[in-house]
């Protein structure tokens, strides 16, 4: 009895001493160390024998109780639980545990509570522990150290309502619940009503089961891509899923639930690939029918992932009548670098049956080739590509796009360029480039295979290079200027056939530009330059007579010719400032006028020496001709000129006094009268009649608040013209007319105002097939429709993120935000005395939010000429959350159009859709 009393003192003296954060440390190394069967207290150093355990129960035995602790956090590990639990002269080794192998974080608001006799840990009221890559908050957590086990559940607040739900984190992998029950060692879990994010699907489990790691059982699932995993808006309900995260989703019997209500859409079983990186897989096609084409597989193929920089989608359509289509779309980049895409599309189409009377068949096709480097990734050459070309009648006849503003353009552009400049003394640049233009409507191709130029940087012969460049001798400068051609010129039907190589044409020219510029007089500026050309050419054209058929042959020779030209121009021009002021107590305090006036002179001589004459008839006549004609220059010119040109620039501002600011000191503001105002003219003193030049003027400005653009040009005619139209060399003064006659105008508004004042409405249609054909940007020719991608929009991101505004309600919508835009264009004609309008129209567009989740759109207009409204679009589209729902209609014209599309936003379940629609009457050519 006096051991064992002598023991518990000695146990009492060494507790009480501890500071209090060391006791709590004590505590806790309990529960960081797995349990153990016995219990050690320290000896006493003078005998240094060991104090036996004792047998029976102890009134004095200390009792823990609940602890308030600071808002701290504790980090142990065994070894610093080993060092305060005993000292180094310990005679009883303690057994070998698995207790936890690495740092553990814990932090509770109101308190830990730890129980030694059960062996029990409880943090309560916003709780955290953080063990390794495992993160767990909940309004307490429950740690059982003898199980290994961990409890994480909520805590009811002072109404009574459940709060602080638990959030699991291990790795990427999150899961929020109203309890987790799960095991330290095994990695076995057990949670109730979990919600987790799996890519882009949200899950939400009665009960889910952790298996491992890696595989999770989940019961009476429901799995949704709703942003409100608590009230989805649609979800699939299914009964068991087996989910590897990451990876892959397993699911049973699983049926579509909308709004809480189930659907008879269901299936037994389903596999989702839930990779984070790209996987290669089946594209499904949308089933229809068209108008002449019968039913149809539409965008079916399979998707290629290739690698980490680029993929490959393979997609088609089949029509019951025989037609089909094939495209082939690719996307690449590495970053830093380049990046890129490729689309190419072929299209065969037939109409009828063969041997009917309206039997017709097409084929369209279409090459697409987008490049773009990076400028940092080398800075001294550079290499890029935008290829548009195809068949002219692609964007009129395919039956996978409803495209009208880009088959109401006329042209197809294609530029394939490598530059490279060398860091010599001077510098040189050099570019290789392949170009292509067609024309839709005669169905026309100028291509050039390649385009080579070349030149050396400016070099000034007479001053040195950090000397300053003045006078008219320092500033004598030159460069070296080289451009060769292959230009081909044919049609659509021989288009990459032996003829279209045969009719190509080649050519280089050299030119050398020498000039000056300096002051006169302090405010003229004078400049001064010639220009000396060396043209190649490879084609020289020959005329003769043929007198047994009375015709002029014409004739190619094959074989190297030059020609040689030069001329010499010069300009002088000056700015002058006027200023009307109108005194600062007036609205209007004063006008500015800004003039800037030049006079060039232009001299060519005539190249006689490179013309020829050949017989015209039987009769003797002779014409001259120049054996250079059609040359991809130009031809050297026979007649010489003395042009003196003339030009006026002009520009209005007016200082108005500021009434929107408070302050009586603010400043005025400066408003924009005319933006320009420009005159050109030009005399030919060489020439023996109709020496002067129509008189060009051109002007622009803009109204409220940049808002309005107008934009305005007229070329007026000093001469008169006889019963055939022909300028004739008699003013018009003098022939009973105005001073000069009006030969053509123009006027082009445009005009786009939005709700929110100050800005301006810029519609919203960005469709890459419309921007790289050349159409327009904006829905003034209504919005494009790719039947293979559903994802253009009326509303932004931000709009369909975006809170209810005040005034702004589910079913109504006080403000009704709108946009929209106004073009106007008229054309006067009168250079044979017509005196008519040839061209008058007005296209609208405009978008309202019927309410935040309702846009509805429109695009139209009508020709003053013609008398009819031009192309009519309706569209209509609902923000389903989650889904999407649109209607497009083209009710009358050309292109009567409708179609009806409702699908879910989310690329995992894009082929969950109902699309329906009726393609415009194709009418094919030949």
């Amino acid at each position: 009895m006096t051991l064992q009393k002598i023991g518990l003192i000695v146990t009492k003296i060494v507790l009480k001493p501890l500071p209090a954060k060391l006791f709590h440390i004590v505590l806790l190394s309990i529960f960081l160390t797995i349990p153990c069967s016995g219990a050690w207290a320290q000896e006493v150093p003078a005998k240094g024998v060991a104090v036996p355990k004792p047998q029976q129960p102890d009134s004095t035995r200390v009792t823990l109780t609940p602890v308030e602790l600071p808002e701290s956090t504790d980090s142990l590990t065994l070894a610093e639980t080993d060092s305060l639990t005993r000292v180094k002269t310990d005679s009883l080794k303690p057994k070998k545990s698995s207790g936890l192998d690495a740092v553990v974080k814990m932090k509770a608001k109101d308190y830990r509570k730890l129980d030694q006799r059960k062996k029990t840990a409880t943090l309560y009221n916003e709780a955290e522990i953080y063990y390794k890559d495992i993160e767990l908050k909940a309004g307490i957590i429950i740690m059982d150290y003898s199980k290994n086990e961990v409890f994480a559940g909520r805590i009811k607040d002072s109404l009574g309502n459940y709060s602080q739900y638990p959030y699991f984190k291990q790795g990427n992998n999150i899961v929020e619940a109203d309890s987790i029950h799960f095991n330290t060692v095994t990695k076995k879990a057990r949670v109730w009503n979990s919600r987790s994010d799996q890519g882009e699907f949200r899950v939400i489990a009665e009960m889910t089961k952790k298996e491992n790691d890696s595989v999770y059982f989940l019961k009476n699932a429901k799995f949704t891509t709703s942003k409100n995993i608590d009230n989805p808006e649609y979800y699939f309900k299914a009964r068991k899923i087996k989910l590897v995260p990451g990876k892959k989703v397993v699911v049973g019997f699983t049926n579509l639930v909308v709004a809480d209500v189930p659907t008879p859409v269901a299936i037994p079983w389903a596999f989702f690939p839930m990779s984070q990186e790209a996987a290669s897989g089946l594209i499904f096609p949308t089933y229809g029918d068209s108008n002449s084409q019968g039913f149809y597989l539409q965008n079916g193929g399979w998707y290629f992932a290739l690698g980490d920089y680029y993929d490959l989608a393979l997609t088609g359509d089949y029509y019951t009548n025989g037609s089909y289509g094939l495209r082939a779309q690719s996307s690449y980049a590495v970053r830093y670098k380049f990046s890129g895409n490729v689309n190419l599309r072929f299209e065969n189409i037939i109409q009828s049956e063969r041997g009917l009377p309206d039997y017709q068949r097409a084929r369209n096709y279409m090459i697409q080739w987008s490049h773009s480097q990076d400028s940092k990734n080398n800075p001294n050459s550079r290499f890029s590509a935008s290829v548009n070309m195809g068949s002219s009648q692609y964007y009129r006849q395919s039956l996978n796009m409803a495209n009208v503003g880009a088959g109401l353009n006329n042209t197809l552009q294609s530029s394939v360029s490598y530059s490279k400049t060398f860091q010599t003394v001077p510098q040189v640049n050099m570019s290789l480039t392949a170009t292509h233009s067609q024309n839709t409507n005669t169905q026309s191709i100028n291509m050039t295979l390649p385009t080579l130029q070349a030149s050396v940087d400016r070099i000034y012969p007479f001053a040195s290079d950090d000397e300053p460049k003045k006078g008219i001798i320092k500033n004598i400068n030159l460069q070296y200027n080289l451009r060769g051609e292959n230009r081909i010129q044919t049609y659509d039907s021989l288009f990459f056939k032996p003829q279209m190589f045969r009719d190509a044409r080649a050519g280089v020219q050299h030119s050398i530009p020498l000039s000056t510029n300096f002051k006169v007089f302090k405010f003229f500026s004078v400049s001064a330059s010639t220009s000396y050309q060396e043209t190649w050419v490879f084609d020289t054209e020959r005329r003769t007579y043929n007198a047994a058929r009375d015709t002029v042959l014409i004739s190619t020779d094959k074989g190297f010719d030059a020609f040689r030209t030069y001329n010499f121009s010069s300009s002088i021009g000056t700015t002058i400032y006027g200023t009307f002021n109108f005194g600062e107590d007036k609205k209007i305090q004063a006008i500015r006028h800004v003039m800037r006036p030049a006079v060039s002179y232009t001299y060519t001589p005539s190249f006689d020496q490179y013309w020829d004459t050949y017989q015209l008839d039987a009769a003797g006549n002779y014409g001259e001709y120049t054996r250079f004609n059609g040359g991809l220059f130009g031809a050297p010119g026979q007649s010489y000129s003395n042009n003196i040109g003339l030009a006026l620039n002009n520009t209005f501002e007016a200082k108005v006094r500021n009434d929107d600011e408070d302050s009586a000191d603010a400043e005025p503001k400066k408003v924009m009268l005319l933006n320009n105002l420009n005159l050109s003219t030009s005399y030919n003193m060489a020439a023996d009649s109709l020496a002067w030049s129509p008189v060009r003027i051109t002007g622009g400005t803009t109204f409220f608040k940049d808002k309005l653009n107008l934009n305005f040009g007229t070329t007026l005619d000093p001469y008169a013209i006889d019963n055939a139209g022909r300028r004739i060399d008699t003013y018009n003064i003098n022939n009973g007319g105005s001073l000069f006659r009006m030969t053509s105008a123009n006027v082009t508004l445009n005009y786009s105002i939005t709700s929110e004042d100050g800005k301006s409405g810029q519609g919203k249609n960005e469709d890459s097939q419309t921007a790289r054909n050349g159409g327009r940007t904006d829905d003034l020719f209504g919005t494009a429709t790719d039947l293979g991608d559903s994802r253009n929009s009326m509303f932004d991101e931000d709009d369909t993120n975006e809170k209810p505004k005040k005034g702004k309600g589910g079913f109504y919508n006080a403000e009704l935000p709108w946009d929209l835009r106004l073009a106007y264009s008229l054309t006067y004609s009168n250079a044979k005395r017509e005196n008519k309008i040839s061209s008058s129209s007005i296209m609208l567009s405009g978008n309202v939010d019927i309410t935040p989740r309702w846009k509805m759109g429109f695009s139209s207009g009508y020709d003053f000429v013609q008398k009819g409204v031009t192309f009519t679009q309706l569209r209509f589209e609902r923000d389903l959350l989650s889904w999407r729902m649109d209607f497009n209609w083209v009710p009358f014209g050309d292109n009567t159009y409708w179609g009806f599309f409702i699908g879910i936003k989310s690329s995992v379940l894009s082929d969950i859709k109902y699309d329906k629609r009726q393609v415009p009457d194709r009418t094919l050519g030949n």
